[in-house]
C-alpha cells in the first residue's frame, strides 16, 4: 500500500471511527451486542454502497464538484435544495456533536491539571485551535490526521487487547431487540464518511482505482473495528449504576464518562490514560474530517475560492453555527449524532441513489473513466426503499412529523 493510498484509507477511517466509537456502545446497550450485529452490518452495507454511488455521480462532473452540484445536475432544483438543506444540517449536527464531545474531554483534562475555565470559553478554545488545521486545507488535515490516526489505532488496539480478557460473555447476550431502532441513527452516522469522497477525488488526482480501494478498505476496517469495540465495551462495562452504559444515554457526557467507567471498572491507571487519549483523538479526527468536507461543500455551493475574503466567508460559515449551538446546548454529543443520522440517511444514501437513478436511466450521464457501480435498477430500487424506510422512521422518531 503506497503512501497516498494509506493516507486516503486513514482519512476514511478517521472520519468513520469518530464519535461513534464512544456513542455506539452506549446507544446499543439497551438492545445488546448480539442483537445489534446484523443491524450494524446492514447500515455499513447501505452507506458503503452509497459512497460508491457518490463517486460514480461525482465523476460525471468536473473535479472539485461537490454534492450540491451533483444533485443539481441530476435532479434539478429539487435535488439542489435537498442537498443544501440536508448537507448543512448533517454536517452542522456532526460538528456540534464533536465540539461538544471535544469540549467535554478538554474540560476534564484541564480539571485534572488544576485549571478551571468558564464553560463558555472551552468550545471557543477548541474551535479556535483545531479549526486552524482545517483552514490550512486537505494536505494539512491529511498530515495531522495521519499522526492522530497512528495514536488512535495504537490506543484502540491497546484498549481492546487489555479489555477483552475482562469480558463477561453472558453480558453480550443481555438486551431486548425491541430497542434496536433506537440505535440505527447513530449506526448510520458512524459510517457517514462519504462526505469526503469528492475531496478524496481531488486528493487522488483522479486515480479511481486507488480511490475505490480506499473506500472499501477504509469502510471495512471501520466495520470490524466498531464490532470488536462494541463487543469489548458491552461485555465489560456494567449496564446499570452511575458508571453504567444506560446512565450515559441520558447524561450527555458519554465522551468523558465512557473512559471514566473503564477506569472505575478495571481499576488500572494505564487504562485511564489510554481511554482518555483514545476518546480525545477519536473526537478530533472526526472533527477535522467533517469540517474539511463542509468547507469544501460551502466553497462549491457559494462559488468562492478558499482564499482571502472567500476563505473568511467559508470558514466562518463552517464553524460559527455549530459553535453557537454548543454554547447554548453544551451536552449535545449523543443528541447531535442522533439528529445527524436523520440527515445522513437522506444525504448520503437516499439522495445518491436517486441521483444515480436519474443520471443513468434518464439523462444517460457517463464519465471519461466509464466507472459504474455494480447493480442495476433492482439493486438501486431496493436501496431506495430501504433508505426511505429509515428516513421515515427518523422523521417520526426525531421530529414527530407523523405523530
Amino acid at each position: 500500500m503506497n503512501t497516498k493510498l494509506l493516507g486516503g484509507v486513514l482519512l476514511i477511517i478517521g472520519t468513520s471511527l469518530a464519535g461513534g466509537m464512544l456513542a455506539l456502545p452506549v446507544v446499543v446497550s439497551p438492545a445488546g451486542f448480539v442483537n445489534s450485529i446484523i443491524q450494524l452490518f446492514i447500515c455499513w452495507l447501505i452507506m458503503t454502497f452509497s459512497a460508491f454511488l457518490i463517486l460514480e455521480a461525482n465523476l460525471w462532473l468536473p473535479n472539485n464538484s461537490n454534492i450540491v452540484s451533483m444533485a443539481k445536475t441530476t435532479l434539478g432544483l429539487f435535488g439542489q435544495v435537498t442537498a443544501w438543506i440536508s448537507y448543512l444540517l448533517l454536517l452542522y449536527s456532526l460538528i456540534a456533536a464533536y465540539i461538544s464531545g471535544g469540549t467535554d474531554i478538554l474540560r476534564n483534562l484541564l480539571v485534572l491539571a488544576g485549571i478551571h475555565l468558564p464553560d463558555q470559553i472551552l468550545p471557543i478554545l477548541f474551535v479556535s485551535f483545531f479549526g486552524l488545521i482545517v483552514c490550512k486545507g486537505i494536505q494539512s488535515v491529511d498530515y495531522v490526521n495521519r499522526a492522530l490516526m497512528i495514536t488512535k489505532l495504537g490506543t484502540y488496539f491497546f484498549l481492546v487487547v487489555w479489555v477483552i480478557p475482562h469480558i463477561k460473555f453472558p453480558n453480550l447476550f443481555i438486551g431486548n431487540p425491541r430497542f434496536l431502532p433506537q440505535s440505527i441513527m447513530v449506526m448510520i452516522t458512524s459510517f457517514g464518511f462519504a462526505t469526503i469522497v469528492p475531496s478524496l477525488r481531488t486528493y487522488f488526482d483522479g486515480d479511481i482505482k486507488k480511490l475505490k480501494k480506499a473506500i472499501f478498505i477504509g469502510s471495512l476496517f471501520s466495520l470490524i473495528a466498531y464490532t470488536v469495540w462494541a463487543g469489548a465495551i458491552l461485555g465489560t462495562l456494567p449496564r446499570d449504576g452511575n458508571y453504567g452504559l444506560l446512565h450515559m444515554i441520558n447524561s450527555g457526557h458519554a465522551s468523558s464518562e465512557l473512559p471514566q467507567s473503564l477506569s472505575v471498572t478495571l481499576q488500572n491507571n494505564w487504562i485511564t490514560l489510554f481511554a482518555q487519549l483514545f476518546a480525545a483523538v477519536a473526537v478530533l479526527t472526526s472533527f477535522l474530517g467533517v469540517s474539511l468536507g463542509l468547507s469544501d461543500f460551502l466553497a462549491d455551493g457559494l462559488g468562492v475560492l478558499k482564499k482571502g475574503k472567500g476563505a473568511l466567508l467559508v470558514y466562518t460559515a463552517t464553524f460559527l453555527p455549530s459553535l453557537a449551538a454548543v454554547l447554548f446546548y453544551p451536552n449535545a454529543f449523543i443528541t447531535g449524532l442522533n439528529y445527524a443520522g436523520s440527515f445522513c440517511i437522506i444525504l448520503l444514501a437516499l439522495l445518491p441513489m436517486l441521483m444515480v437513478w436519474y443520471g443513468r436511466y434518464h439523462k444517460n450521464l457517463s464519465s471519461e473513466q466509464s466507472y459504474r457501480v455494480s447493480g442495476g435498477k433492482l439493486t438501486l430500487a431496493i436501496g431506495i426503499f430501504a433508505s426511505l424506510g429509515i428516513t421515515l422512521y427518523s422523521l417520526t422518531k426525531d421530529f414527530h412529523i407523523f405523530n
